[in-house]
């Protein structure tokens, strides 16, 4: 699933292309993503003027006229920038026209979101009920410690919960702690305030080192020129499960925590 890298570095890539422009025509190729596309939506953009390309957790949020439109990747989704009257493929579902370019959405496994909101967009309840953003002065390390006191939730969980910090998905959850030398099932609770400077300031790297990187390229993902990201080939120990930590040379070890795979050294993350 593309991360909070990778969705910011969608928004920067297709920003420059649609600052200015005006929508001058709605594509939709599919009945719905995740959500129906909302009935409206080609009437209440069309030649309406784009204000801003912002980003809020993982999800994009384009202000067209009196209007904001939200836009989610999903597992697999991925927006380009193509010139416009290039042959849709078979999971291209989704198609903003501007001028001679198309801001196109492809999502292969459709859990992506397309959704037209009236603002302030905050208050949707997809956004309302967010954390703070790990890559803003708000999250610091007394503000993790203080909202993680008496909890039992293991740390890893706790950073991923959007409800917490949002864009902290599993990949550089992992590379994270891994970073902060914290072993991702400890309680959260048991954190120092010592440890919290830590774990924020490795978030802050990792998620920094990967935005440097152009994110992590997996699978579906491509930025919105078609180009690929590099960040995992930086990877210390997500997906090397049986190889040497480039730290120690212990065997890097894979357990499975809220479903999803994850990934340390027992010697440099110990209990």
């Amino acid at each position: 699933m593309p991360e909070l890298p990778e969705v910011e570095i969608t928004r920067r890539g297709i920003a420059p292309h649609l600052l200015g422009q005006r929508v001058e025509a709605v594509v939709v190729r599919h009945d719905g993503l995740r959500y129906p596309f909302p009935p409206d939506l080609a009437q209440r953009l069309q030649g309406q003027e784009i204000r801003a390309v912002r980003r809020r957790a993982k999800y994009i949020l384009i202000d067209v006229g009196a209007w904001v439109l939200l836009l989610h990747l999903g597992m697999s989704g991925s927006l380009r920038v193509l010139p416009r009257g290039t042959a849709p493929a078979k999971h291209d579902h989704f198609d903003l026209v501007l001028g001679t370019e198309v801001l196109r959405l492809r999502d292969p496994r459709r859990f992506g979101a397309v959704l037209l909101l009236a603002p302030p967009a905050e208050d949707h309840p997809l956004l309302a009920g967010l954390g703070p953003e790990p890559l803003d002065a708000s999250f610091d390390a007394q503000a993790l410690w203080a909202m993680s006191r008496e909890r039992k939730t293991p740390v890893k969980l706790f950073i991923m919960d959007a409800h917490q910090v949002v864009g902290v998905g599993n990949i550089y959850a992992s590379e994270s702690l891994f970073r902060a030398r914290i072993h991702p099932q400890t309680p959260v609770g048991r954190l120092s305030l010592r440890k919290c400077e830590r774990l924020v300031a490795c978030i802050t790297d990792t998620l920094q080192a990967a935005l440097a990187a152009g994110g992590s390229s997996l699978k579906d993902f491509v930025h919105s020129d078609g180009s690929s990201g590099y960040f995992q080939q930086q990877y210390a120990v997500y997906g090397r499960e049986g190889e040497a930590c480039r730290v120690c040379g212990a065997d890097v070890l894979r357990c499975v925590m809220g479903q999803r795979a994850t990934f340390f050294c027992p010697v440099c993350q110990k209990k």
